[in-house]
C-alpha cells in the first residue's frame, strides 16, 4: 500500500470544505493509500538521514472533527512513496531550509520538487515570459516607484513579493493623499522590495485560477472581487464562478509547460486576469474544491492518479 505524505499547515487549521490539500488527502484514502502528515518545523537530519515527526491519520469532511490519528511517531522520509510539498508561504529562511532538508530524501516522488520550489517565486516565476505578464516593476526606491505608477497612467497595484492570499495588496492612483504613507507601508520605508504591475480593469470581471498538472490545464474557477473590494481571492470573500479555459489560457501553458517540467513543478495554479499571467502559484495552489462543484469535474482524481504514474514509472 502506496504511503503518501502531505508537508503541510496544521491538520487541525484547515478548512474542510475548501481546502485543496485536504481533497487530496481525501482522494488517497479512498484509494486505500496510507494518509501521513508531517509539519515543516518537525523535519530534521540525523543518522544520515532526513527524518520527521509524522502522523498516519485518517480523515472526514466534518468540521470540528476532521481527522484521527492512527499513528504519530518519527520515520524517515524516505519511508513515503509520495510526498506534496504543500506548506503555505511566506516562503521564508525557515521554509527554503526545510526544501533543502526534504531534497535529501531520494526515494518519494516529489509533488513538487523541493529544488523547484525553491527556484519558482510565486510573484517573479512570471517574469521569466515578459510577454505574458503586465507591465510589471520590482524595486524598493520611491522615486522609481512613483515614475512607475505615472508610466502606467497613474494606476497600478502593489503586492508584497512573499504575499499570499490577498494579503498586503493595494491599489495606487497618482493624486491619491495617501499614496505616500501607502508606499512606505508596502516597502517597510524602502527596505523592502515590492511587486508593482499595471492596473487591469479586467480584474473586476474576475482573477481566473486555473490549475495546471504537467503544464496542462486541468480546470478553472473565476474568482470575483466583492463590488468594494481590489482581491478577488477567495480567502478576503472573493466569489467563486465556474471558469473557462479559453485558447489564450492554453497558449499560456503551453509556454510554461517546458519551464514547469524542467523544475518539476508539477501542478501548479495560474493567475490570469483577461489575457495577462499574473502570477504562478507553486507552493500550494487552491481552488480544486471550487472546480470540482462548478464544472462537474474530479481534478483531484487527475493529480493523484499523475502521482501515482510518476511512482509506477520509477520501478523497474
Amino acid at each position: 500500500m502506496p504511503r503518501v505524505g502531505f508537508l503541510m499547515d496544521p491538520l487541525e487549521t484547515v478548512r474542510v470544505e475548501h481546502d485543496s490539500t485536504f481533497a487530496l488527502m481525501l482522494e488517497c484514502q479512498r484509494r486505500g493509500l496510507e494518509v501521513r502528515e508531517l509539519r515543516q518545523r518537525d523535519v530534521y537530519f540525523r543518522g544520515n538521514q532526513v527524518r520527521a515527526r509524522m502522523r498516519t491519520v485518517t480523515i472526514e469532511r466534518k468540521p470540528g472533527a476532521h481527522f484521527a490519528v492512527l499513528r504519530d511517531a518519527h520515520a524517515p522520509l524516505d519511508e513515503l512513496d509520495v510526498i506534496f510539498l504543500r506548506k503555505d508561504p511566506p516562503v521564508d529562511v525557515e521554509f527554503l531550509h526545510a526544501t533543502q532538508l526534504v531534497g535529501l530524501a531520494k526515494g518519494p516522488v516529489f509533488i513538487n520538487n523541493p529544488g523547484g520550489l525553491r527556484a519558482a517565486n510565486e510573484k517573479l516565476f512570471a517574469l521569466r515570459f515578459p510577454d505574458l505578464v503586465p507591465e510589471t516593476l520590482i524595486a524598493r526606491d520611491m522615486k522609481l516607484l512613483r515614475e512607475f505608477l505615472e508610466e502606467q497612467g497613474g494606476d497600478a497595484v502593489a503586492k508584497p513579493i512573499d504575499g499570499f492570499g490577498g494579503s498586503g495588496i493595494f491599489r495606487l492612483r497618482i493624486g491619491d493623499p495617501n499614496l505616500a504613507s501607502i508606499l512606505e507601508t508596502a516597502t517597510r520605508s524602502g527596505q523592502d522590495a515590492i511587486v508593482l504591475q499595471r492596473y487591469l480593469p479586467e480584474v473586476v470581471q474576475g482573477d481566473k485560477r486555473i490549475i495546471v498538472l504537467d503544464g496542462e490545464p486541468i480546470g478553472a474557477v473565476n474568482r470575483v472581487p466583492q463590488p468594494a473590494d481590489l482581491r478577488a481571492n477567495m480567502a478576503v470573500g472573493g466569489k467563486a464562478e465556474r471558469g473557462i479555459i479559453t485558447d489564450r489560457d492554453r497558449e499560456v501553458c503551453r509556454r510554461l509547460q517546458p519551464e514547469l517540467r524542467r523544475l518539476g513543478l508539477h501542478l501548479v495554479g495560474l493567475d490570469m486576469i483577461g489575457d495577462w499571467l499574473t502570477e504562478v502559484n507553486v507552493t500550494s495552489p487552491t481552488g480544486l474544491v471550487e472546480i470540482d462543484a462548478l464544472s462537474g469535474l474530479a481534478t483531484e482524481e487527475r493529480i493523484i492518479d499523475f502521482a501515482l504514474e510518476l511512482l509506477q514509472a520509477r520501478k523497474p
